[in-house]
């Protein structure tokens, strides 16, 4: 039980691989905070590790605010005493794939909850990781902070930023015994799939075939790779971006 005695916190944790990050480290016996806006989907992921005979609570917030985001680290330290990981996941893609097209509105949305999210679960959570002397951070990013996708020009933006402020806070915060680690998924078979494919098969089958491995990724492939760079495992690992994406980079 390799995280035992941790407490962890995930935002995004209502769904998808939040969800499936959340009650894998509640498999290996961490205390679970689950960060996102839905409380049903939010209790629902809490219900899911409870019944499996695991410990967690669920804290709702809004990433983009920064009194959500000091009162959600807060609460997990005034529940569980400390805060030893955090995997900043919560984000969004946005559905206007031309650029001309896209609004000031649109912009603001996507960066607000891509990259200002993540800036902010840092800030507060970094703060707390300081007084304890160690921790581990792992922010998502995308196979598409890596390259760039043509039809997603802003969370291509956002995405890559979410790599740069990675790095340079795994810089800053090295000799502090805190690591800060990006995971970048390429397709994975979630709710925000079955959006951007519209449920269709063809377009299911069309997204499999980018990736050389055949097919697109489970949430639970990417939950193990955080889990990893979660652990003490990765000791020796920060600023690194690890790709979770079938092969779909190397090509």
């Amino acid at each position: 039980m390799i995280l035992q005695d941790k407490v962890a916190l995930v935002t995004g944790g209502t769904s998808g691989i939040g969800r499936a990050t959340a009650i894998t480290y509640a498999q290996q016996q961490a205390k679970v905070v689950v960060v996102g806006r839905r409380m049903d989907e939010g209790e629902e992921t809490v219900r899911l590790i409870k019944d499996a005979g695991g410990e967690a609570i669920f804290v709702q917030a809004d990433v983009t605010k920064i009194a959500d985001v000091k009162a959600m680290v807060d609460k997990a330290v005034s529940v569980f005493g400390r805060l030893d990981i955090a995997f900043n996941n919560a984000g969004m893609v946005g559905e206007n794939p031309s650029l001309i097209e896209q609004t000031e509105a649109e912009y603001d949305r996507i960066m607000n909850v891509n990259v200002k999210g993540v800036w902010l679960s840092m800030k507060y959570e970094i703060a707390q990781m300081l007084k304890q002397g160690s921790g581990a951070i792992v922010n998502t990013a995308s196979a598409i902070g890596v390259v760039a996708l043509p039809a997603v020009p802003l969370y291509t933006a956002s995405k890559h930023a979410v790599v740069g402020l990675t790095k340079a806070a795994a810089l800053q915060y090295a000799k502090a015994g805190i690591r800060i680690n990006v995971v970048a998924p390429a397709a994975i078979e979630t709710d925000m799939f079955e959006a951007a494919t519209g449920g269709q098969d063809e377009a299911k089958a069309y997204m499999a075939g980018l990736h050389p491995i055949g097919r697109v990724g489970q949430p639970v492939e990417v939950a193990n790779a955080v889990l990893f760079l979660s652990s003490d495992m990765a000791s020796f690992v920060t600023g690194e971006t690890l790709m979770v994406d079938g092969g779909y980079i190397a090509q």
